[in-house]
């Protein structure tokens, strides 16, 4: 079964409608008399206030606003605008200098025709015998900043190309390495060929796609999965009820789906937990020095931004089940309206045994299964894909799961391997990690909260320690935004408590929420490196800051081509109090990638996440009025 969202705006929080877009950049083009060398890399819902928000009743005046980048192509200039779309005007309008927005779709198919267009590369694909242009691909890349001053002020793609063996064939398995164009984007000009001699390009077609695959396995029964009453939860436009959930959602280009006020319905009252969660950045560095590889640091939000780069998702493939759709309303770069249609997906999941107990004396077995709610969208960044899933449970648990799959990035084999993996004759998988910044805004029963910092001891062998077997959980209280950068230390079995110190559950304990770190890792660029001066969030797994609505993004607003030390790094030098306040809490996971040969041609998915467990927020197990499950006899 699919359905599709109510397209009602029937809260603040309700994402753009796409009559709305279309009216934001009516009203910008209207009233700033803007012409035909205007892009529009964002247009997206202008949030209001968090007390407008808090505040809101059922039958209030919802005053629409929208928020826009804008980029034109003319002068290089960067503006951001936010409209009226209740008063139908512009509220204002800010040039914000020295900075490059995300690059766009658009820009790419541009961007790829210009360098396929110039002599100078097809002379220099005549060199190397590739005469097919059908079978060559170039990739635009952002360029990063490396310091160099003939790039300052310019906005530039640096390509990768590639070669396919076959028109319609995987290219990722066959880099044409050392080859690399330079292009302006406002102009669309090639600006040079880097040429850093000509190196074979790998052999091995390396495809993937059904139709090169003749021999598939026999031996697989169809597995059904099916709700013949319905699903469990209820959505009303872009609010979610599942359970004792209740939340809603959003939707932007940059971070893709953003949860809202979060709540878990306890005993009759509902009661709050994150006000606003999502991903605020992901950043993938690349460990090959070599000319044609070192600038391969992908900021994939603030360069690309996943929303715009969401897939549409197809019943029987991405999701299974009962499936519940949300379409997504954005633009192309130069205004228009573009759905992307089932752009979110909402079901339920079996997830096995919930809780369990035998009484033998008894002959008794109470047991429970588990069912959680997943919330996801699947992204396709260049070579990568990656499925973006927030999954709740029964027992109050959120846990947040990115799964990576897609094509490997290589390049051509050289004398020095240590960078990468042979996965194909000639063809070397380049080392690389994954590091995502979740912002989580955490109203936890209120918005004066705190966070601590908890590691288990050993107690010392001793009088009340005779036998050396006791051990200890010790809270530490992090009381400024310098003592909260943190990272993970499994020697201590450490984790985060966010609480609010002034509500207690009925053993006196303040309630919490603890930060449960799953797979993760810390970057192994040098201190110095331009990469680690432009994502500084991916130096520590914690940082925790007083709430600023201004205060979005890890890496800042604009990490296109920026220099560097924005974001986290630069408001924490404040050190403000983060205790017992309004606090945002951002932690960084990192998936560490040493390729393999079974990763190629298409790599197995993995899984990298966190989750956020209640410690002390309930009276006891909030499972236990889960039903038991009806049986059912098994077919053997």
């Amino acid at each position: 079964m699919i359905a599709t969202a109510h397209p009602l705006v029937q809260h603040p929080l309700e994402p753009l409608t796409a009559a709305e877009v279309a009216a934001a950049v009516a009203i910008a083009r209207s009233c700033k008399s803007l012409g035909e060398s205007f892009r529009f890399p964002c247009v997206t819902l202008h949030e209001p206030p968090k007390s407008v928000v808090l505040e809101f009743q059922v039958g209030d005046r919802i005053h629409r606003e929208a928020f826009l980048i804008l980029l034109d192509n003319a002068t290089g200039n960067t503006y951001e605008c936010v409209i009226s779309l209740t008063e139908q005007s512009v509220l204002s309008w800010q040039h914000i200098p020295n900075v490059q927005p995300n690059i766009m779709a658009d820009e790419l198919v541009e961007c790829e025709a210009a360098v396929k267009a110039h002599p100078d590369f097809l002379a220099a694909l005549a060199r190397r015998g590739i005469t097919d242009l059908d079978c060559v691909v170039v990739d635009p890349w952002a360029i990063g900043n490396f310091g160099f001053a003939d790039e300052v002020g310019i906005r530039l793609s640096r390509a990768i190309c590639y070669l396919r063996s076959v028109p319609d064939g995987n290219f990722y398995s066959r880099p044409i390495d050392g080859l690399v164009p330079v292009v302006d984007l406002n102009t669309m000009q090639v600006l040079r060929i880097e040429d850093f001699g000509i190196v074979p390009v790998p052999p091995e077609p390396g495809e993937y796609a059904r139709r090169f695959m003749p021999d598939q396995r026999t031996d697989i029964k169809p597995l059904h999965i099916t709700q013949p009453e319905g699903t469990s939860f209820e959505v009303e436009g872009h609010h979610i009820r599942w359970q004792k959930w209740d939340f809603r959602i959003g939707f932007t280009p940059r971070e893709g789906v953003v949860l809202h006020r979060v709540c878990y319905e306890d005993r009759g009252k509902l009661r709050s937990i994150l006000y606003r969660a999502s991903l605020s950045e992901m950043v993938v560095p690349y460990g090959d020095p070599r000319p044609q590889h070192f600038r391969k640091n992908a900021f994939d939000l603030g360069e690309h931004g996943v929303g715009m780069l969401a897939n549409s998702l197809k019943l029987g493939c991405d999701c299974l089940g009962e499936i519940y759709y949300f379409d997504a309303a954005l633009t192309d770069s130069r205004g228009n309206v573009a759905i992307t249609e089932n752009a979110i997906c909402l079901h339920e999941e079996d997830y096995g045994i919930l809780w369990k107990h035998t009484d033998w004396r008894l002959n008794e077995a109470e047991v429970r299964r588990s069912r959680r709610l997943a919330l996801s969208f699947i992204a396709t960044v260049d070579n990568y894909e990656y499925g973006f899933f927030w999954y709740f449970y029964q027992d109050g648990t959120i846990q947040y799961e990115v799964k990576l799959t897609g094509n490997l990035l290589c390049g051509a084999l050289d004398n020095v391997g240590k960078y990468g993996t042979l996965v194909a004759p000639e063809l070397n998988a380049i080392n690389h990690q994954h590091f995502f910044s979740m912002r989580l805004d955490f109203d936890l029963d209120g918005m004066a909260n705190s966070v601590y910092e908890v590691n288990t001891e050993a107690e010392p062998m001793g009088d009340r320690n005779p036998y050396g077997n006791a051990f200890y959980a010790q809270p530490t209280l992090l009381s400024t935004e310098q003592s909260a950068q943190r990272l993970i230390d499994p020697f201590k079995a450490r984790y985060w408590k966010v609480v609010n110190d002034s509500v207690h559950n009925r053993l006196g304990q303040p309630v919490g929420y603890k930060i449960m770190p799953g797979d993760n890792a810390v970057p192994y660029a040098h201190p110095n490196s331009p990469i680690l001066k432009r994502a500084g969030f991916m130096t520590k797994h914690l940082w925790v800051t007083p709430y600023a609505c201004n205060e979005r993004y890890a890496a800042g607003a604009y990490p296109n081509q920026h220099l560097g030390g924005e974001g986290l790094p630069q408001w924490t030098q404040a050190n403000r109090s983060i205790e017992n306040t309004d606090i945002v809490v951002w932690y960084t996971f990192g998936h560490h990638h040493i390729p393999r040969p079974e990763d190629y041609p298409v790599m197995p998915t993995a899984y990298s996440g966190f989750m956020i467990k209640p410690v002390g927020f309930f009276d006891a197990s909030p499972a236990m009025d889960v039903p038991p499950s009806a049986p059912k006899e098994s077919c053997h």
